[in-house]
């Protein structure tokens, strides 16, 4: 997977360095040539002045150098200095006679070797008396070295230094460059799972709007499949309660009629016993489409007291359990929420037929209302084989079913966790003491966001 951050980087680092390379290549020879310039201009003058020192004779040139000047030419603290006078045929005049040979050599100054050191040597000539004299002034390299090194350690830590803050500003360029991609991916990490809403193509730079447009067509087709989706669970659900209550109504029927007949009988009590079955995940269906978080609207919302809710199923509940050999039991303290009143109910039957379902005979259930810290709760216990901590997450998801010894269809806790979620409630599952699973829902007045939490 490529990075843009790493394109940019490259496509911007790299020229730059180069460029920054050539840059100090070229401010170390601004810096470097007119200083070689200046120590060549001082040995041209040295040997200017010692040209002016010439003087004719009867037996030729010669040098007038008395032996203080010559000390005060050769004075120097670094390096040493070397001259020589040369008259035609290569004659002594004055200086140091193992100065190198400067016949083959134009005017001006070059580098060359003298006693085992390189030095930089001006070379001129002068005419006394018809008589060509070669003038040869030399000084080793030691303080031009040292100015040179003096150059470079200052180029590589300068260039080191704006080498480091180009890199860091073009890092901080880049990134805050690219934050609005970065924005754009966490909004769209932090939302729900049903969340296809558009994203808001003013909050983005120009050259992201085409990103965004596309994307929030995938997200209205999106939306226009979950909305079809939505509307056929609906339907269907709402279309096969009406013919599977008439079935239950003949089966029934037939059971009266056919009481005499063992066979018959327990042929009518199957077929009864499926149907509720379809009863029941229709009625599931139909809930499901109505706990989607998506579609919640909060005008539903009225003031409720979820011990009055259970109240009015109690007499469900009782039946359920008692046919299975459970001992339901019922603490109701006044519960007051804001909240949809056919949701609610469909929260606590899934609980309740949930707790009773995965519930053993002689088992016990136990569902509780009140409130906690300022905080309503509703809570259903049972002493059922419990969930496991690795499972718990994976209970709250569609078509999960963790016992296949337990008829049902996966959907009662998804139904729970929707309508928690829409209610901006907290849902937390642990394990009681004596064992098994419970169940709290607690809705909080300040709605501070929906949490499922798995405690040991």
């Amino acid at each position: 997977m490529t990075s843009v951050r790493l394109r940019l980087l490259k496509w911007l680092i790299g020229p730059i360095l180069l460029i920054n390379l050539a840059g100090a290549s070229l401010t170390y020879m601004l810096a470097w040539m007119p200083a070689q310039q200046a120590f060549d201009q001082s040995l041209v003058d040295a040997a200017g002045a010692l040209a002016a020192r010439l003087a004719g004779g009867a037996n030729g040139a010669r040098v007038d150098l008395p032996r203080q000047a010559e000390q005060v030419l050769r004075a120097n603290d670094v390096d040493a200095f070397y001259f020589v006078v040369r008259g035609e045929g290569a004659r002594l005049l004055s200086g140091d006679p193992d100065f190198p040979p400067m016949a083959q050599k134009g005017p001006g100054a070059y580098d060359d070797m003298m006693r085992g050191e390189p030095v930089r040597i001006a070379f001129r000539t002068a005419r006394v008396n018809d008589e060509v004299v070669q003038i040869g002034v030399a000084k080793t390299m030691r303080k031009r070295l040292q100015l040179r090194s003096a150059i470079v350690r200052a180029l590589v830590l300068l260039e080191t230094l704006f080498t480091l803050a180009l890199i860091g500003l073009i890092w901080f360029s880049v990134t805050n460059g690219l934050q609005p991609l970065a924005r754009m991916r966490a909004n769209l990490s932090a939302r729900e799972a049903g969340d296809l809403s558009p994203i808001d193509g003013g909050a983005v730079p120009y050259e992201l709007a085409p990103v965004v447009g596309a994307f929030n067509d995938l997200l209205d087709t999106l939306q226009s499949g979950a909305k079809t989706q939505h509307d056929f669970l609906a339907d269907m659900a709402h279309q096969l309660r009406t013919p599977l209550a008439g079935v239950k109504l003949q089966l029934e029927w037939m059971a009266a009629r056919h009481a005499d007949d063992p066979a018959s009988m327990h042929s009518v009590q199957l077929m009864l016993l499926s149907n509720e079955r379809m009863i029941r995940q229709s009625n599931q269906l139909l809930a499901l489409a109505r706990a989607e978080p998506s579609r919640f609207e909060r005008t539903r919302l009225e003031p409720l007291d979820l011990a009055r809710l259970v109240q009015e199923s109690v007499q469900v509940f009782v039946d359920a359990a008692s046919r299975k050999g459970i001992d339901i039991g019922f603490e109701l303290a006044p519960a007051m929420v804001e909240g949809d009143s056919n949701l609610l109910r469909d929260l606590v039957d899934n609980l309740v037929d949930n707790a009773v379902r995965y519930t053993p005979a002689g088992g016990t259930v136990t569902v509780k209302t009140g409130s906690q810290e300022g905080r309503t709760l509703l809570t259903v216990e049972d002493s059922g084989p419990g969930i496991a901590l690795a499972q718990r997450a994976q209970v709250f998801e569609r078509f999960v079913r963790l016992d296949d010894k337990t008829t049902g269809s996966g959907l009662g806790l998804a139904i729970v966790r929707d309508i928690a979620q829409a209610h901006e409630a907290e849902l937390r599952l642990d394990t009681p003491l004596a064992g098994g699973a419970r169940f709290t829902v607690l809705f909080p007045s300040a709605w501070p966001g929906f949490r499922i939490s798995s405690q040991k």
